[in-house]
């Protein structure tokens, strides 16, 4: 048996055990609105997944929330830049991230509906928690290129594209793809919660604030699944894109 196989066996195994854990703890409580079961979730779920309705809330709420992580990964490998080639641009901005990743999401969730559309609030959020963390892990994957290697490069006179491309890139990936892993589901839960605050039509926070609102709690599970497998979905996506990238610069 390979290692992967055993890797998935064992995964496996501890979903079954939880699953159980959790069919054992509905049977016990006994009261639906208090814990619905693992089944009547799974039968909530495919109910609401037969509906256009639930396809349309989750491609929209897709969109807005990876609007924002994307947005953040490309501003915070600029900043990142910036911040290697000038002391000052990382003096100033230092603060700045440091503020982003200790301030509640509360806190940017109500001040960005008072500056901000419904609709554009979760986009901002997954952005601003996304950013500090891709903005440090990049830092510290350009402080970490080989000196030697960028200066066998300025002896050969290597165009600054090919040092890109041969040199920078292969160093910056793997604390990209670090940073990637970490700010994902960070930037999904918070665009969640931002919908859940600003309730923008078609969203899958504003159903998990209705389902609460009208003690639907079934629907709220459901839900509360479909966000955890979108996340995983999302994660394994944009992380096999960037192997893909690794892969062609190998």
């Amino acid at each position: 048996m390979t290692p992967d196989v055993r890797k998935t066996l064992r995964t496996i195994a501890v979903l079954l055990f939880w699953l159980l854990v959790w069919a054992l703890a509905a049977r016990t409580v006994g009261q639906e609105l208090l814990l619905p079961s693992p089944l009547q979730t799974a039968q909530k779920l495919l109910s609401l997944m037969m509906a256009a309705d639930f396809w349309l809330t989750v491609a929209r709420t897709m969109l807005r929330v990876l609007a924002g992580i994307l947005a953040a990964v490309v501003l915070g490998v600029l900043l990142a830049l910036l911040t290697h080639r000038s002391a000052l641009a990382r003096a100033l901005l230092s603060p700045i991230m440091t503020l982003l990743k200790s301030t509640p999401v509360a806190s940017f969730i109500i001040l960005a509906l008072v500056w901000l559309g419904r609709s554009a609030v979760p986009v901002f959020i997954a952005g601003l928690m996304v950013l500090p963390v891709v903005w440090a892990n990049v830092s510290t994957g350009l402080v970490r290129v080989d000196p030697q290697l960028m200066e066998l490069a300025a002896v050969y006179k290597l165009p600054r594209a090919r040092i890109l491309s041969r040199i920078i890139w292969p160093s910056v990936l793997p604390y990209l793809r670090s940073a990637l892993r970490s700010a994902l589901g960070l930037g999904w839960k918070a665009g969640i919660a931002a919908e859940v605050l600003t309730v923008p039509p078609y969203s899958i926070g504003k159903n998990i604030f209705e389902s609460k609102l009208y003690l639907e709690t079934t629907e709220l599970f459901a839900w509360t699944v479909a966000v955890v497998l979108l996340s995983f979905l999302i994660e394994r996506v944009l992380l096999l894109l960037v192997e893909g990238k690794k892969d062609s610069h190998a």
